[in-house]
């Protein structure tokens, strides 16, 4: 390990560098780049070449285990109901009900509805499918729907329990869960607002937002059936995200028992996916008639594109896994504890630093909440203060979601936008999302 923080910022700081070098200048695949500055990196901090090596398989086997069975999973599930016509009705619904100028606000809700319970790549894994249709059926690029969406998940899953992020900085820094919750939702939701419908009306027009072209798994020569219908559509898409829901209830308000363990069963995302995926296609088979050499090569069209983003989710995520191994964060800690800041601008700015050099929100946050405890108990900080700070680690740790990030290169992937697309919206929107939940902490923190 190096033993001085500045050096270790150095490495990480060329190491992002060579990856958006490489993806964005010398047009090599970002699998095929990220795996190959992971092992870089690695070898740069000092560490053991088979520690590298054994760091690369860690962060790709822990992201495939449970990424790549959702991502083929949401990737079967779209496509089926794409094929059926099903997103489309959706779609459509939602235009009559909204009409096109709410259809962002719209979505900004639904982000946040869905974000408290849902982890932020499953739900935007399952809902993605309907912001291609919309920015099809409106002639809009992609980003427009899709940032509202994304700003409402990124926001719920930093600040709101039972994200795994939040319960933890809750518990090492003794916060009050009611407190968090209504802190969170007081910081997280103007921050929705501003990163996600705003923010895509402002910068719609600008060049380098993508185009309305639809990702592969909504090519227009995949299989097509007869239509499924609205609401066997909608229902299809709510029930591995009720299914979910309700797990995460019983998790909480259930006794344990085998009530509780089987609705814990049903609601894990990979079997509520499966339970969905069967219940479209025997909808298909026994009410429209499909032929089942047509769902099956529907489903196997749909699997396609699931591949690739697969392998870069895994490169992203051992590129990352190198940078939490060589100690990256703990040495970005040390050198921000070095500065005489208020409690509160500490907790943010430890964990932004620490986010931007790995790029796992949940390390930064554990990180910024392990360092900042002493501090408030030395402080002897109210309770409302220190679920304010609790919400302004959430707040740093959700800025600048860049090449290191595997939920950069999720949105990338599911929306087929290109590196510099991705940098251009997401990158940003999630950054004036983190910004502004910190601005709020600041405003309420003479109130609290």
């Amino acid at each position: 390990m190096i033993a001085q923080p500045w050096h270790t910022l150095l490495i990480v700081a060329l190491s992002i560098a060579a990856v958006i070098v490489l993806v964005l200048r010398v047009k090599l695949q970002p699998f095929v780049a990220l795996l190959l500055v992971a092992l870089c990196t690695g070898l740069a901090f000092g560490e053991d070449p088979q520690a590298v090596i054994a760091a690369v398989r860690k962060g790709t086997g822990e992201a495939l285990g449970f990424v790549a069975v959702v991502i083929g999973l949401g990737a079967v599930l779209g496509g089926l109901l794409e094929a059926s016509g099903g997103v489309s009705a959706i779609a459509h619904r939602l235009l009559d009900i909204f009409g096109e100028r709410r259809v962002p606000a719209a979505l900004t809700a639904i982000g946040i509805i869905v974000g408290v319970p849902l982890f932020f790549d499953v739900a935007f894994i399952i809902l993605a499918p309907l912001l291609a249709t919309l920015a099809m059926r409106l002639q809009r690029r992609v980003t427009f729907f899709a940032l509202p969406l994304l700003a409402g998940l990124a926001t719920m899953h930093a600040l709101l329990p039972p994200h795994p992020g939040p319960v933890a900085v809750a518990e090492l820094l003794h916060a009050d869960y009611g407190l968090l919750a209504f802190y969170g939702l007081i910081c997280g939701i103007p921050a929705a607002i501003l990163a996600g419908p705003v923010f895509a009306r402002l910068m719609h027009g600008a060049p380098g937002w993508g185009d309305t072209q639809p990702p592969a798994m909504l090519d227009e020569g995949a299989p097509q059936t007869d239509p499924i219908g609205f609401w066997p559509a909608l229902a299809a898409m709510l029930l591995p995200l009720g299914l979910i829901l309700l797990a995460a209830v019983a998790g909480q308000a259930f006794a344990p028992g085998p009530v509780r363990e089987l609705l814990l069963f049903v609601g894990h995302p990979f079997t509520a996916l499966i339970l969905a995926v069967l219940a479209v296609a025997a909808w298909l088979r026994f009410h429209v008639d499909a032929p089942p050499p047509v769902i099956s090569r529907i489903m196997t069209r749909a699997l396609e594109p699931a591949g690739l983003m697969v392998l870069v989710v895994g490169a992203g995520a051992a590129y990352k896994e190198v940078l939490i191994e060589s100690g990256a964060g703990q040495q970005v800690a040390a050198a921000v504890a070095a500065a005489q800041v208020s409690v509160l601008v500490f907790a943010f700015l430890l964990a932004a630093f620490v986010r931007i050099a790995q790029g796992s929100a949940t390390v930064a946050m554990v990180t910024a909440a392990g360092l900042a405890s002493p501090l408030i108990a030395a402080a002897a900080l109210s309770s409302g203060r220190i679920a304010l700070v609790t919400v302004a680690i959430g707040a740093g740790a959700t800025v600048a979601s860049h090449v290191n990030d595997t939920g950069f290169w999720l949105v990338k992937q599911y929306l087929g936008l290109s590196e510099a697309q991705t940098f251009k919206s997401w990158t940003l929107g999630s950054t004036i999302a983190g910004v502004t939940i910190f601005a709020m902490t600041l405003l309420l923190w003479p109130f609290t």
